[in-house]
């Protein structure tokens, strides 16, 4: 491939190992209003997608989630986190490595982004280059992050490789005219086929280890 002139790293399920928690959490406080969600459900419905994706949902299948929801789940969100949130292994050396512009472009809010590097040691890699669904109209699998991230790092979408785990995030990184590597290597694809399933969204090439980031032979 051509060397890309900038990269984009999705956050959550790429750098830190947090889509089970994030699931956990969105289960347990949906079941304080009466609404069952397990896990399971959670990652094959909202896996790489906002909150407001969630509200949306149950809105379309006459569910009212009450005014409170956002702020109980960033709350039970943090708990978790602080407790036992960690980064994918081997990512941090992949990242010290890097000698091509890189940033976050994440689903989730600016607060849980900055919440989840600090806590990971990740902070440092990318400083202030962080992305969220907050600063565009439309979430993935919309491009329009993407497109935004790749603009404000002033990088052409053609020379720019995005790395997602989620099926929404490489049909919008694909979406973006952008090259997509699928990252199956988080603890929520232990007893998933991820990589069908990333293939089938459009992912050039899907991997599950960061030792082997740049072996385009996996």
């Amino acid at each position: 491939m051509i060397e890309p002139d900038l990269i984009i790293f999705d956050c959550d399920g790429v750098l830190v190992d947090s889509e089970v928690l994030s699931c956990r959490c969105l289960s347990g406080v949906l079941a304080g209003y009466g609404i069952d969600l397990d896990v399971d459900q959670a990652l094959d419905l909202f896996l790489g997608r906002s909150v407001t994706a969630v509200l949306e949902h149950y809105e379309a299948l006459g569910r009212s989630i009450p005014d409170r929801f956002a702020t109980e789940l960033k709350t039970e969100v943090r708990t978790a986190f602080v407790s036992s949130l960690g980064s994918i292994e081997g990512v941090s050396s992949v990242l010290a490595g890097l000698q091509i512009p890189h940033c976050v472009a994440s689903s989730s809010d600016v607060d849980r982004v900055s919440l989840s590097l600090s806590l990971t040691g990740l902070t440092p890699y990318f400083g202030e280059q962080l992305f969220t669904s907050q600063m565009v109209k439309r979430g993935k699998p919309a491009p329009d992050l993407f497109l935004y991230a790749a603009e404000r790092m002033r990088a052409d979408p053609r020379r720019t490789l995005v790395i997602e785990d989620s099926r929404s995030g490489v049909t919008a990184g694909k979406a973006a005219g952008m090259m997509v590597w699928g990252f199956v290597g988080g603890s929520h694809y232990r007893s998933r086929d991820g990589e069908v399933m990333l293939y089938q969204a459009g992912a050039d090439r899907v991997f599950g280890r960061m030792a082997d980031f740049w072996r385009t032979d996996r």
